[in-house]
């Protein structure tokens, strides 16, 4: 049987990840580059990984608006080929780690399924405790995520990529963090290894990595019965208040061991029937509603990307793909209301002109 580093830099693993790594990017300068010499650029980014010296490429950086300002971080493309082929090999073992109801990232789960899982669970319980991890990718400490790794990877390899992956992302989200002392650090805490840049395929795998953990907690020794997470969203529910609010100081205790803290204003106790935002929804136990921010900001994206398109900056396809998009999204709330209106306000093109 292969090692999980020959696996790893395999010719057919990196042909696959490449292939990954390609999808919907063809029309990228980066993407197009690589695929010139594509044959000659996959054997040197196999020689270099198997005499270990691969060293990754510089961040491009951005900010975007969606609505909260964060800063994106975009690896060099074969870079990004390198992190499909590590999610290729470790992704299997710790998809067999993960509970049920931990939804993003994973094939079969996303938004929709966890927006499903949260109605079905608020029809069955009267509370829900939500919870919001506080700068949940600025905050992960490098340290604590390589003795998870630790825990299941046994390639020696494997670990020295991870950790090369880890420390080419060090320092790039230090600006979003604000420093948070916890019991026994000295001054010298404020020097950790912390942060995952957003917008890396590693980075948002590992996210969930970083809380498998504690979703076992949930589900073990707090005995919580209904459960939801969502990258760093999670709800708890239960027909006992008191027990949820005992569960949240232990929540808060659990998030210390990680270097990670909570929202604690919006980490109330509430009715189900009240209802609670989740993943861009008002969520009740009958119905759900668009937040009303979201379909602002949707009916100014789209219009904004039917001008581009009378001004022939973008193709048809790029707009309709964009308008279906959001449709299939917007559908999962009760919003044919909203749907009619901001539709009707665009005056799309008919469809093949």
């Amino acid at each position: 049987m292969q090692t999980l580093w020959k696996q790893l830099t395999s010719s057919d693993n990196l042909w696959e990840a490449y292939r990954k790594a390609a999808t919907g990017k063809r029309g990228k300068t980066s993407t197009a580059a690589f695929e010139m010499r594509l044959e000659v650029n996959l054997l040197t980014l196999q020689d270099e990984l198997l005499s270990e010296e691969y060293q990754p490429g510089a961040y491009d950086s951005f900010y975007i608006h969606d609505p909260k300002r964060r800063l994106i971080s975009a690896a060099p493309f074969r870079d990004r080929v390198v992190h499909h082929a590590l999610v290729n090999i470790i992704g299997p073992i710790y998809e067999n780690k993960f509970i049920h109801d931990t939804y993003a990232n994973r094939l079969g789960k996303g938004t929709h399924r966890a927006l499903d899982r949260c109605t079905y669970y608020m029809r069955r319980f009267a509370y829900v405790l939500p919870v919001d991890v506080r700068q949940y990718f600025p905050s992960i400490d490098h340290d604590i995520l390589m003795e998870i790794f630790k825990k299941s990877i046994r390639d020696e390899h494997v670990l020295g990529l991870c950790q090369k992956i880890l420390n080419s992302g060090s320092g790039i989200l230090k600006n979003e963090y604000d420093m948070v002392y916890f019991p026994g650090d000295d001054l010298w805490a404020v020097n950790r290894a912390r942060g995952l840049p957003i917008g890396n395929l590693t980075s948002q795998f590992w996210a969930n990595v970083y809380l498998n953990g504690f979703d076992h907690f949930v589900k073990r020794s707090l005995k919580c019965e209904g459960y939801v997470r969502y990258v760093d969203d999670f709800l708890l529910f239960s027909n006992d208040k008191a027990a949820l609010h005992s569960w949240h100081d232990k929540i808060i205790e659990y998030m210390a061991g990680l270097r990670l803290t909570i929202h604690e204003n919006s980490t109330q106790v509430r009715p189900c029937q009240s209802g609670l935002p989740f993943l861009g929804f008002q969520v009740f136990p009958d119905h759900r509603r668009l937040k009303r921010r979201k379909g602002i900001q949707a009916r100014r994206h789209l219009k904004t990307l039917l001008k581009f398109y009378e001004q022939g900056q973008i193709e048809q396809a790029r707009l309709t793909a964009s308008v279906k998009g959001w449709v299939n999204h917007a559908r999962y709330g009760d919003t044919w209301g909203l749907r009619q209106a901001i539709l009707g306000e665009m005056r799309l093109p008919p469809s093949g002109k």
